[in-house]
């Protein structure tokens, strides 16, 4: 009995968690249930807790939502728990994240394949250290362009226009350590 109360736990903690997914997103029932297929009113009860999460309703919100069902539904992590690898991709930039400190240094794997159209600058708050790991950088810092090899460094500040992307038709990976309130890796050990 003791494993279908921790069952019921979890499932009471579903339609909350779709709810405020939902709200993250931005996504109103009506346009969920066109992505979905599933009518807005089991929806609604789905999300209110009146009706009980089942595979059949929940594949359609993952696939809608482009997120692991495990995520829906609160299952718990595996391996470390302190660091959450779940690699995030966007405008063929893959990021996976190896540290969650809230407010503070923030550091990711990044994998960057090559894309077509011209690099467009970026500016915002924050600080970035990156290491090519493999493959080449080509790096857009103002008006320099950069060609940075692996085992290269660079560090610089993001109010300065920036870009980052392969520096030839292979995808580059990198470490990148990136601080919003603009604080910078000081090298404590130098070299003999």
């Amino acid at each position: 009995m003791r494993d279908m109360k921790n069952v019921d736990q979890v499932l009471a903690t579903v339609g909350p968690r779709l709810r405020a997914l939902r709200q993250q997103r931005g996504i109103t029932l009506a346009a969920l249930s066109q992505l979905t297929g599933v009518s807005e009113s089991t929806l609604s009860r789905l999300e209110g807790g009146g009706r009980k999460a089942n595979l059949e309703l929940l594949l359609p919100l993952a696939h809608a939502y482009q997120v692991p069902l495990d995520e829906l539904v609160g299952a718990p992590e595996t391996g470390d728990p302190r660091v959450n690898l779940r690699p995030v991709t966007r405008g063929g930039m893959t990021y996976v994240p190896l540290s969650r400190r809230p407010g503070g240094l923030h550091a990711h794997k990044l994998v960057i394949t090559p894309s077509a159209g011209e690099p467009e600058l970026n500016i915002h708050e924050g600080y970035e250290w990156i290491y090519v790991l493999d493959g080449r950088l080509r790096l857009l810092l103002g008006e320099r362009s950069l060609s940075l090899a692996p085992g290269e460094v660079a560090e610089f500040d993001t109010h300065v226009p920036h870009w980052l992307g392969p520096d030839d038709d292979q995808p580059v990976e990198l470490l990148v350590i990136f601080g919003k309130q603009g604080e910078r890796a000081h090298l404590k050990a130098h070299p003999a």
